[in-house]
């Protein structure tokens, strides 16, 4: 299952790397974004390989979109879930400060004759 998740990230927790059965080296580092809806939820969400140095371009209070997967396994009768993004961007919308309510709907500018009157 694959979702898009926007929030702002309130945690970014330390680097965890190992080494596989076959030898591989991996890496992994999570994140805790919160989302910003009427009931705000904290999601943890991982990044493997490349995509822990994406993540150091984002800072602790950016508004981000994680597109993620989401997947559940078993392991000795218990169940766990991984949310692990694939993309990660910045969500500019969630920075811009609102206009002030004067600006929001001023339109008078565009209507005034007198602006409109040519020359000749």
């Amino acid at each position: 299952m694959s979702v898009e998740l926007k929030g702002r990230m309130i945690r970014k927790l330390p680097v965890v790397n190992g080494e596989s059965r076959n030898g591989n080296k991996w890496e992994k580092q999570e994140f805790v974004i919160e989302t910003e809806e009427q009931y705000p939820r904290k999601i943890c969400i991982s990044v493997w390989g490349d995509r822990v140095r994406e993540l150091e371009k984002f800072q602790e209070g950016d508004m981000v979109i994680a597109s993620v997967n989401i997947e559940s396994r078993e392991y000795n009768e218990r169940w766990y879930t991984d949310v692990r993004a694939w993309r990660l961007q910045r969500d500019e919308t969630g920075n811009l400060p609102p206009l002030p309510p004067e600006a929001q709907n001023d339109d008078s500018a565009l209507m005034d004759d007198s602006a409109g009157d040519l020359p000749f």
